[in-house]
Formats: structure tokens, sequence, C-alpha cells
């Protein structure tokens, strides 16, 4: 009896075993995504137990403001595929719904974070992305400094790109400071914007001249972005305290200090640069008022443009004067771009006719889309060959 149980036991664990092993095999051995030669794009899942398994993505149009979604099929081994039309080149960003339950694809460990929310990314080549890619060239570096912010009472964390032979060389450089939107941090243009390939690329290619970019965080009561300060790992907010109050223009200068006493500068207006998305182009529309005669470039990427009623700041008083003294001061270049379904088009038709009527020069871009990462990243890659002219 006890042979026969033993048997029986042994005969089970077996079963399971090769069971395992089965799964072990189909679910590791799987190449997703996969991006093919037409920029078709292949996606695969193990879940054989699974009755339903869809994927949204940022090329899927939205449904009702939600994002939008696609099933994928299931074949006899419990593998789900879904293979995209051609898609434009670009980075895109996606996340699976097994039975309705979002999960990240096991098998791509490329993620980015977008203040609290994690996707698995993708590039598809042969166009506008080869810039997003690290390619065979020359490369800068990207460092986490740390600086004295007295306007905030507090010490704050700042990314700053320097170009390929900062290093060994002597040379004195112009500045970008590159400002991110609502719930970013100093490290969402790294991330998500791509910055560094970005002007790796176009320095290689003889399009941007080398420049020392700084990527500030913009939430003034931050020390640093989530996880990277003394608060530890808490979850990531959208909308923090303090956020557009004027505190960041007033307290600008703490940065700009910290880079010309740090780094081989050039500190005439015609080597400074300042531009941003969303708030970050809300952002640099105000520091570049509010301190004149101190940039000579400024570039506003789907840029946020009023101050909310009620806001209390030297930095937002007499907009229109100040602002019509920035125009009299004159700059080299003033850009402005927007997609043609933004949140904020109307704003920022509203603000170009203000610039019209008071004689501004400024260079305009409507592209497809609206208020996202693709456009953003393109803006930056047709901006900084326009710099330091």
């Amino acid at each position: 009896m006890k042979k026969t149980l033993l048997l029986i036991i042994s005969f089970l664990l077996a079963i399971v075993y090769i069971q395992a092993q089965q799964a072990l095999g189909e679910g590791s051995n799987i190449t997703s995504p996969e991006v093919n030669t037409d920029n078709t794009v292949t996606f695969r899942l193990y879940a054989p137990n699974a009755t339903e398994v869809k994927i949204t993505g940022d090329w899927i149009p939205q449904e009702n403001w939600k994002p939008g979604m696609v099933s994928l099929t299931k074949n006899e081994t419990g593998l789900w595929s879904y293979t995209t039309e051609a898609l434009p080149s670009d980075l895109y960003s996606y996340s699976f719904f097994v039975d309705g339950l979002e999960t990240k694809d096991p098998n791509n460990v490329y993620l980015n974070r977008d203040v609290a929310t994690i996707s698995n990314i993708f590039i598809t080549g042969n166009g506008q992305s080869d810039l997003y890619k690290v390619q065979n060239v020359p490369h800068g570096s990207v460092t986490r400094r740390w600086y004295d912010s007295p306007g905030n009472n507090k010490v704050r964390r700042i990314t700053i790109y320097t170009p390929p032979g900062y290093e060994t060389s002597s040379d004195s450089y112009p500045v970008l400071y590159l400002l991110h939107g609502m719930g970013g941090d100093e490290e969402a243009w790294m991330a998500l914007g791509r910055a560094s390939q970005v002007i790796d690329n176009l320095i290689a290619q003889g399009k941007a001249k080398p420049m020392i970019i700084v990527m500030p965080n913009g939430n003034v009561s931050q020390e640093a972005a989530p996880g990277e300060s003394s608060l530890g790992f808490y979850k990531p907010l959208f909308q923090l305290p303090q956020t557009m109050d004027g505190k960041m223009e007033e307290t600008f200068p703490d940065i700009m200090k910290f880079v010309e006493n740090n780094y081989r500068t050039y500190t005439d207006r015609s080597d400074r640069a300042i531009a941003g998305l969303s708030m970050g182009g809300y952002h640099s529309l105000h520091i570049s008022r509010f301190y004149p005669n101190t940039f000579d470039y400024i570039g506003l990427f789907s840029p946020a443009i009023n101050p909310n009623p009620g806001i209390n700041s030297r930095a937002y008083e007499d907009i229109e004067g100040t602002l019509a003294g920035q125009i009299r001061n004159g700059y080299q270049l003033y850009w402005i771009g927007i997609g043609k379904t933004d949140f904020l088009y109307k704003d920022v038709t509203d603000y170009r006719a203000k610039l019209d009527n008071l004689g501004a020069r400024y260079t305009y871009v409507e592209s497809e889309g609206g208020h996202t990462w693709s456009n953003w990243r393109k803006y930056l890659s047709e901006f900084l060959p326009l710099l330091f002219k």
C-alpha cells in the first residue's frame, strides 16, 4: 500500500514538474515587443489561463478620453499575440491588461515612470526616433548634483548634461535651462524626453552646438524626484504644494548661481537659453519675462500661460508691461510649439494674439496630436539646432 501511494505521489509530482517546465519554456523564450523591419510591432504574452488579454499604448486612439485598447489573440499553447500596423518612427509606451488587471510585459525590461505610472517602452526607427537612440557617436556626461537654494530653504537635486569632451577641455559653453511639466521632476527630460541622446546625436551630426543642459526640479516643495530625497520611497503625486505659485520664478537665480559657479559657462544673455514643456513652458515664459536681458533664446513647448486667480507673487506683477519690455529689449529666438488637439491650444492662440498686438517676433510650430511626450521630444530636437547661432 505504501509503495502504491509513493508511486502515485511520484507520478503526480512528475506531472507538475513537466507542466512547470513547459510553462517555463513557453513563457521565458519570448520576444516582446518585436519591432519588425517594416515598423510593425508584435507583442506576445504567455498567459494560458487568461480569458482575455488587451493592450493599451499611446499609438492607439483614445475612446471618450480614455486610453484605447485592442485585444490580443490566443493560440493553442496559451501564447497571446498582436501585431500593429506600421508605426511612425517614435518612442512608445504600453501596458497589458490580463482579465482586466493591468500588468507590465514580463519580456520587456525597459520601463519609464511618468508621475506615478510605470509603462513599458520601445522605439521604432528609420526617422525621427533615430535621434532618441544611443548611436555610435561621442557622448556627453549626465550628473545629478545637489545645490543650495536659499530661496527655498533647502538643498535640492538637479540634473546636468555636459557635452562630449567637457572633462578634458578648458572650453566654456553656452547653457540651456530645460524645464519639465507638472508631475515631472529633474529626471523627466532624461527618461521621457531622451534629452541626452537627442543632443549627443545632433552635436555629432553638426546640427547643434555643444552646450550644457541644466534640468532642475520645478516643484519647489521637493528636494528631489520621488525616491531620491530624504522622504524615501513615497507614491509620486501629480500636483504638489507651491505648484506654479511664483516661487520657481523667484528662486531661479539660485539655480543659475550654482551652475555658473561650478561649470565653465558663458554668462552673456546670448549664451543662455530657457525652454520647457507645459508647466515648464509656463515657467520659461515668466522667468524670461521677469528677468529681462538674461535669456536670448526662449522655447515654449505646449505651454501653460496664465497664472491661476488669487496667486500673489511679485513674479506675476505687471505681466503685460514686463512682457512688452522683454520684446523691446529684443532676443534671438522666441519659439512656440503646440499640438492641434492640445487642451492648451486656445490659451496659446490667445497668447499669440497678445504677442502680435505687442509687435513681437516669434517662431510658431503647430504639430499633430496633443499634450504628449511625442510632441515634446520632437520640439526639443527642432529647438536645439536653433540655439547659440
